[in-house]
């Protein structure tokens, strides 16, 4: 009895440690000081849905509950950067690429961690007027739903890059 109990409790702290490690601090790298550009043209970027459910059955029959969620990172971008003061740009206009960034942004990797995983996003930052990289910020977010990930991920590492 005694090894079944200390199997239990020494796979629950592996189970409670995993689902209670901390997500990954954020990666930002300046090449370049951002503060001096007041323009940004995001890269147009795709919704994402996810949605997330459960069933269970009762005496009196099956029930279930979803939820489903939504996420474009590019509009989760530019609701960061407008208080920021930045100008979202609807195209790269050539008379004000001195002052204009590119902004990019993808996925970057996946992590198991606890009973999920995490999503991790690196967000570009890229000169107009050279095509040079300006600086990066990398994070990951873990949420109920993929969408959740996202946008959290997302928030930390541009949260990361304004800290600063």
């Amino acid at each position: 009895m005694k090894p079944l109990r200390f199997l239990t409790v020494v796979l629950s702290g592996i189970l409670m440690f995993g689902a209670c490690a901390p997500l990954r601090v954020p990666v930002i790298v300046k090449k370049a000081p951002i503060e001096t550009f007041k323009y940004a043209y995001i890269t147009p970027t795709k919704e994402l849905t996810s949605s997330t459910g459960s069933t269970y059955g009762g005496q009196y029959g099956v029930y279930g509950s979803s939820t489903t969620k939504s996420v474009n990172p590019s509009d989760i971008i530019a609701g960061m950067l407008i208080p920021q003061g930045y100008v979202i740009l609807p195209e790269i206009k050539p008379e004000l690429a001195e002052e204009t960034l590119i902004v990019n942004y993808g996925e970057s990797g996946r992590r198991n961690r606890g009973f999920g995983y995490t999503i991790e996003v690196t967000i570009q930052f890229i000169s107009a007027a050279t095509n040079e990289i300006i600086c990066s910020c990398t994070a990951e977010g873990q949420g109920s739903t993929e969408a959740d990930d996202i946008r959290q991920a997302i928030r930390r590492a541009l949260d990361g890059l304004f800290a600063e």
